[in-house]
């Protein structure tokens, strides 16, 4: 997405951009944390300041105090806000990418939460903080993979939330260089994809059908309308926010399970986590998951 604002002719180069100062660090860093939840560290303070300078650069801004009062300024701040979310958003994503949680989903949870469900239940999974589209149709495979042998009929669908609308954009499209396809055998290559030109490769319409996609700031989604899905991923996600953030966020998505749903998260993103309506469910991949309760 880019930002609907004229861009400024007095450009000057990246090295030009004046540095930020400890106060200043600070005052950025509070804003991102405030609008997105999420957590800048000092020592990712080089990140930060090569991030807002380029878009600044881009959007024809020469200082930080100007474009601070930009990002504030109504409509038009609000655009080039999404702009900068996107570059400071981590897009680091790829095909089948945690094989042992997949694993655990194709041999353990999922079968074990159908046999559970009535055959007529629709499935519904949530992957939080897609990116650019990879870990849901990962996860779209492996649904389609597992009910085409089982021989279940069900109706089912992935939703794909993320704070970047760029990353939404390309998910929507599911077109992938055949570098990022790397991850992928020849045979979910052939059952999956279309071949383009300039060596990309598209999910074919009738697995994009199963996917939807949607804007999500993580920190409202205990505002969230209900979605009472059946498996919500959310994996390498939770890493870029505070414990307490990270604390309610993952409270927040516990209400949008149905009973007996899981929630599958990565190893080490939330530690000693506890909720009344939640139990952990051990496994021999040992991914960090949990069921919401029946009762």
């Amino acid at each position: 997405m880019t930002a609907a604002i004229p861009f400024r002719q007095n450009w000057q180069p990246a090295d030009s951009l004046p540095d930020m100062d400890e106060q200043e660090f600070g005052r950025w860093a509070a804003l991102l944390e405030d609008r997105t939840g999420m957590f800048m560290p000092p020592e990712r303070r080089s990140f930060l300041v090569t991030g807002v300078g380029l878009r600044m650069r881009e959007a024809g801004f020469t200082n930080h105090e100007d474009y601070y009062r930009h990002l504030n300024s109504g409509v038009s701040g609000n655009l080039e806000w999404a702009a900068l979310v996107d570059r400071l958003t981590v897009h680091e994503t790829h095909f089948f990418r945690d094989r042992r949680a997949l694993d655990f989903l194709r041999e353990q949870a999922i079968p074990e939460l159908l046999a559970a469900r009535r055959q007529q239940d629709a499935l519904h999974l949530w992957s939080a903080g897609c990116a650019t589209g990879e870990e849901v149709y990962t996860l779209a495979m492996l649904v389609d993979r597992y009910l085409d042998a089982s021989g279940d009929p069900r109706p089912w669908g992935i939703t794909g939330t993320d704070i970047s609308f760029a990353s939404l954009a390309a998910a929507r499209a599911g077109i992938y260089s055949q570098r990022r396809c790397g991850e992928l055998s020849a045979d979910h290559l052939e059952r999956y994809f279309q071949e383009l030109d300039q060596g990309r490769f598209q999910v074919l319409p009738f697995l994009r059908r199963h996917a939807c996609f949607a804007h999500l700031n993580m920190i409202e989604v205990g505002r969230l309308a209900s979605q009472q899905a059946d498996v919500i991923y959310c994996q390498n996600l939770l890493i870029y926010f505070s414990r307490a953030r990270r604390l309610d966020i993952v409270n927040g998505l516990v209400h949008h399970l149905r009973p007996g749903g899981l929630l599958v998260l990565g190893a080490g993103e939330l530690v000693h986590w506890r909720h009344s309506e939640m139990q952990r469910l051990h496994n021999r991949w040992d991914v960090l998951a949990y069921r919401r309760r029946d009762n």
